[in-house]
């Protein structure tokens, strides 16, 4: 959470900063509204990706291998507020290094303090030394303000979901997952009066815009989808040019 001043990742991403660390994110892919993070990442002096894969040289001026979780102990919170620690399961390819580990050599490069750790641990202790009962703060509760929608519905809406194995670098990269119904490429889903009406049969490629992104995709039908909506799933390489995770949208045969 941001302290002191700071902001938020949407925050920066909507008025660039001059330089970015990215850990573990494809903001092209994770962030709602991809347009507008890919702007903000190359208009940056500099971008440091720290990451288990090869990504993001577009904008990337450095890249850091750190290991994925699998390859590093560490803990998590569970839905029921326990805190569970685990342990690394194999040990981290070549020269490559745990995150924290990398950020702690950054952190006293740079002379910051609190970097001065030496487990995950101690990491663990220092994060949560006074965080009180967690079960407590497990909410779906939101502290910004919600943005009405205009009085004038659009023509046409877009509602995005992000199917589970598009949903981190991770299985992303999976190719079993890859291979399973849940990975199939995004389709346009919508309702059959809105296909007859664009004079399209189920499975032909239209294009959609939104905002100052488009993408080309298969139409289907789906009943489950109201008039006046298309479904479209985000975290995809052939919907992340488009802006936003829902909002008006045009379609038309390709």
């Amino acid at each position: 959470m941001p302290q002191n001043g700071g902001l938020d990742a949407q925050a920066m991403l909507a008025d660039p900063r001059r330089a970015y660390l990215l850990l573990h994110a494809e903001p092209e892919f994770d962030c709602a509204n991809p347009v507008v993070a890919r702007a903000a990442l190359e208009k940056a002096e500099l971008v440091v990706v720290m990451s288990p894969f090869k990504h993001g040289t577009a904008y990337a001026d450095v890249l850091l291998p750190v290991a994925p979780f699998t390859e590093t102990p560490g803990t998590f919170i569970n839905c029921e507020g326990r805190v569970q620690s685990f342990h690394a399961v194999v040990y981290p390819r070549g020269e490559t290094r745990p995150a924290w580990k990398v950020l702690r050599v950054l952190g006293t490069l740079l002379r910051l303090p609190g970097f001065d750790i030496d487990t995950s641990e101690t990491v663990r202790d220092s994060a949560l030394s006074d965080a009180g009962p967690l079960e407590t703060r497990l909410s779906n509760a939101i502290r910004v303000e919600i943005t009405p929608p205009v009085t004038t519905p659009a023509p046409l809406e877009r509602v995005a979901d992000v199917p589970i194995y598009f949903a981190d670098t991770l299985v992303r990269r999976a190719m079993s997952l890859q291979q399973t119904a849940d990975a199939r490429p995004p389709k346009a889903r919508m309702h059959r009066s809105l296909l007859d009406k664009l004079g399209v049969a189920e499975g032909e490629q239209v294009k959609l815009k939104q905002g100052r992104g488009e993408a080309v995709l298969a139409a289907s039908v789906d009943a489950a989808v109201p008039p006046g909506v298309i479904r479209v799933a985000a975290a995809h390489a052939s919907t992340c040019g488009l802006e936003g995770l829902s909002g008006p949208v045009t379609v038309e045969r390709a």
